[in-house]
């Protein structure tokens, strides 16, 4: 029989994706009703029920940006707190846990980052994923993937042509998530490096040029993606 994995943050985007497009891992989706994770008694209650091997951490506040400024303590409970949380339970029963971050957790003016590489976040959901990754780091039955993607179609009908990301869509991380299920430590996970016109331009042939200005955006968020490579060869 497969490893039972638990997701948390069924109601969230890739959750969703992954509802829809997996066919090989087995899955018990958990909405915030089924596990909290605030509440470490509602997160034993799941595992308790469930008994699964692995902890898929998807819950997280992203989007808007904004309210990462706006908000902070909700940033702070979501992200950190209660990630934090789930690692408690899992270091208690010995659950593998698989956190997702972001590529923001670098300072992107470079380019090209290497999960060796330092970080320096540059806005606060960055700080604030990076902060979840620190727990996650300090629990050894984990992994944590360094996402850069997006939902299909993508949302912007203008593209920047002058920054440089890893975009990949919801539905292509699906695809190779069963070869990284059983991997540990950190990895970069995305899709070829493109401007963002050019990658919103594959599926939306009427996307509009221009160029970011706000001096606050990094324009080179592009990760290294050798070890992902080498996964998936």
């Amino acid at each position: 029989m497969r490893e039972l994995i638990l997701v948390t943050g069924s109601n969230g985007k890739f959750a969703r994706a992954l509802k829809n497009k997996n066919k090989i891992l087995r899955l018990k989706f958990l909405t915030k009703k089924d596990l909290n994770i605030l509440s470490i008694r509602s997160i034993e209650k799941a595992i308790n029920r469930y008994k699964p091997k692995i902890i898929l951490h998807c819950a997280a506040l992203s989007r808007p940006m904004s309210i990462h400024d706006t908000d902070i303590s909700k940033s702070i409970n979501l992200n950190i707190i209660g990630t934090a949380n789930v690692v408690k339970v899992c270091l208690k029963y010995n659950i593998k846990i698989i956190y997702f971050s972001t590529g923001y957790v670098y300072e992107c003016t470079k380019g090209n980052y290497k999960e060796s590489d330092p970080v320096k976040p540059f806005n606060n959901y960055g700080l604030s994923k990076l902060a979840g990754e620190c727990s996650v780091q300090m629990y050894k039955n984990s992994l944590i993937l360094r996402i850069t993607m997006t939902e299909k179609p993508f949302i912007h009908k203008k593209g920047y042509t002058n920054l440089y990301s890893n975009y990949m869509y919801h539905e292509d991380l699906v695809k190779i998530l069963p070869r990284l299920i059983n991997k540990f430590g950190i990895i970069n996970v995305g899709g070829k490096l493109r401007s963002v016109y050019n990658f919103g331009k594959l599926n939306y042939k009427k996307m509009l040029k221009t160029k970011c200005i706000d001096k606050n955006i990094p324009l080179k968020q592009t990760m290294n993606l050798d070890i992902l490579k080498k996964i998936l060869k």
